[in-house]
């Protein structure tokens, strides 16, 4: 990949320090995205880079990241536009020290200048590789000479959405490769079948995330719309898709029958319908069959590629995997009761089935939903969780849900340095549909401190899967800590029906900031309804109280959360916070360090909210950073 500033020398000698400073805003936007794409930073030209990436699918998904978070940027407010040209060739290199050298690079260089301001421009080696895993259109230039080269190069330019000039094929209202499987409707006899519906539905889910060039909406952001009233037009304006599917499944005894259509958003029209009529020993061959149709019935690229559709894994044994649905339909509920019954279910179809991977999966799965709600010790949670995640990693090394678990109990234990790199990386090459793990990323650029990524893969994460409530939590966060107060706001305001606490814990930490104290009230009132004695609703008010100079009231909600809260649990940070409040750093810190010591630390939000400006000001903030870093012992 090279990369060029637009108009970096005239506008250098008309004012060169604010050109300085757009070429130092553009280098650290692209080094934070070549970091997530897995880039190497070859050499700087000055006003331009040389980048290196081991798959040209990554480089072209850089590049269009890239031009993306500059044209957002651009349009935030009254800022000097910052305009990029990108080449993008594919070939043989050769390693000259830290340089590299060779025709490719000679190409990629008088590839980019074709590009126009704010473009990407692709050889035809690219083309080739990506034209179907990335839904964005291509349009082939006319043939030009490229000065060096001898023999004609093909290029294309990438047709850039927000870009509202392109002339290659529209693809209509809405993009149809974003795609929401509906919860499928149970229609059996016995109405405790639900759970296979839901099964059903998630297992297509996962075999459609498996394509390349698909976007699917995760599963916990589909499923309120069981049973649901609303139209496909409003179904598909509100998760952000072109394509819906639904269906039904009756389930007697040994035989199903399934139902399916595939509908285009846009038009409500029926691409594809199909009943199904098995044994259940045959649900394995109707999900494939049902993913692969899919997939054809779509129009453009996909249907001309016609990718193959993975498979996913099939236990040895049928009631082995009925247990799993089971297990994975409670899990989702996330009360401690649903969660141990989940483990239940999955611990027996292990012992039906040991080399049933995605059962080991849901195993780390579950334990850390029992830790992450408090239900059990954070560390007992993580080494149980490490314990089945790596069970399943052995048997599936091709399972990207394991490699997701694995790199999220890396990350709640601290172990940052190789284990969370490592897992991280490999589930989003497996399956790059996996927002928990774009959410691991982006907790992770937080971490390090790389605002543009924190931010960027927060919002990956809430395009895959809008409805979720951690993922909602976790944009709005990444907005307020990276100082985007109004995006924040609005986004915390726009889900508040979807996910009324943490919206409500948002906006009170907004008008506290503010020192907006009525409208803080009115934001805690609201929390204090719904659970007056939960840990947000204790949090907020206590620290309201302290800020308003109300000490005896802040250190009753400490002394409540005390009562429910024990050290080495999740929550343990919420009474440091209101002593932070109160401006009594000592037992702050005090606090902190505990937290530290047990693995719970919420650093995102220490390092970068602007409540904490105080805090991060202390000597004592540095040590907490060091202690933070260090990773779990084995026998902790």
């Amino acid at each position: 990949m090279f990369t060029d500033t637009v108009g970096f020398t005239s506008s250098t000698q008309s004012n060169e320090g604010r050109s300085l400073d757009l070429l130092r805003q553009q280098a650290e936007l692209q080094r934070s995205l070549w970091a997530i794409h897995q880039g190497r930073e070859i050499k700087s030209t000055g006003d331009g880079f040389l980048v290196e990436f081991d798959s040209a699918l990554k480089a072209v998904q850089c590049a269009i990241n890239i031009q993306r978070r500059i044209f957002e940027r651009n349009t935030e407010g009254n800022l000097t536009p910052i305009k990029i040209r990108i080449g993008v060739h594919l070939g043989d290199v050769v390693q000259n020290g830290t340089d590299i050298l060779g025709d490719a690079v000679n190409i990629a260089a008088r590839i980019e200048p074709l590009a126009e301001a704010g473009g990407i421009c692709v050889s035809g080696a690219v083309y080739e590789q990506v034209r179907s895993k990335v839904p964005d259109k291509f349009q082939k230039l006319e043939a030009k000479s490229l000065k060096g080269i001898e023999a004609p190069i093909d290029v294309y330019r990438v047709v850039l959405p927000w870009a509202g000039n392109g002339q290659a094929e529209s693809s209509g209202p809405a993009d149809r490769s974003r795609i929401a499987v509906l919860p499928f409707a149970n229609i059996s006899p016995d109405s405790a079948d639900e759970y296979f519906a839901d099964g059903l539905t998630e297992e297509l889910i996962a075999n459609l995330s498996l394509v390349p060039g698909l976007k699917v909406i995760a599963r916990t952001s589909v499923i309120g719309y069981r049973k649901t009233e609303k139209t496909v037009a409003t179904i598909g304006r509100e998760l952000g898709v072109g394509t819906i599917v639904e269906g039904s499944v009756r389930r007697a005894a040994k035989r199903i029958r399934v139902t399916v259509q595939v509908i285009d958003v846009g038009t409500e029209e029926h691409l594809w319908t199909a009943k199904y009529d098995d044994d259940l020993d045959d649900i394995f061959a109707v999900q494939s069959d049902i993913a692969s149709k899919v997939v054809t019935s779509l129009p453009g690229s996909l249907e001309k590629s016609k990718p193959a559709v993975p498979g996913l894994e099939k236990p040895a044994e049928t009631e082995a995997y009925l247990l799993y649905l089971r297990g994975q339909s409670l899990m989702w509920k996330q009360d401690e009761g649903s969660l141990r019954q989940s483990i239940e279910h999955f611990e027996r179809a292990v012992k039906i089935d040991p080399t049933f991977a995605r059962a080991h999966a849901g195993l780390a799965r579950a334990y850390i939903g029992l830790g992450s709600e408090g239900y059990i010790p954070w560390m007992e949670s993580i080494r149980r969780g490490i314990v089945e995640a790596e069970k399943a990693i052995l048997i599936d090394p091709e399972l990207a849900e394991a490699h997701g678990a694995r790199a999220e109990l890396a990350f709640m234990g601290d172990d940052l340095a190789d284990v969370f790199f490592r897992e991280v990386h490999r589930a989003l090459e497996l399956n790059p549909n996996l927002a928990q793990a774009h959410s691991m990323m982006s907790a992770l650029a937080g971490t390090l401190g790389i605002a543009e990524s924190y931010v960027l893969q927060a919002e990956e994460a809430f395009h895959l899967d809008p409805l979720s409530t951690q993922v909602i939590r976790s944009l709005g966060n990444a907005y307020f800590f990276t100082g985007r107060m109004d995006e924040a706001v609005a986004h915390w305001q726009s889900n508040l029906e979807r996910n009324p606490s943490d919206c409500q814990r948002g906006l009170a930490d907004y008008y506290m900031l503010k020192r907006d104290f009525p409208a803080a009230e009115r934001v805690v009132l609201e929390l204090e309804r719904s659970n007056p004695t939960g840990d947000l609703a204790l949090l907020c008010r206590g620290c309201l109280a302290a800020l308003q100079g109300d000490r005896d009231r802040a250190l009753k909600c400490i002394a409540k959360l005390k009562e429910s809260q024990r050290e080495g649990f999740a929550r343990q940070s919420s009474i440091g916070f209101i002593y932070h409040a109160l401006g009594d750093l000592d037992r702050f810190f005090e606090i902190m360090d505990i937290a530290a010591r047990d693995h719970t630390l919420q650093m995102l939000r220490l390092r970068f909210s602007p409540l904490f400006v105080d805090a991060r000001r202390d000597v004592r903030f540095i040590d907490l950073l060091a202690r933070y870093a260090s990773p779990p012992s084995p026998t902790k």
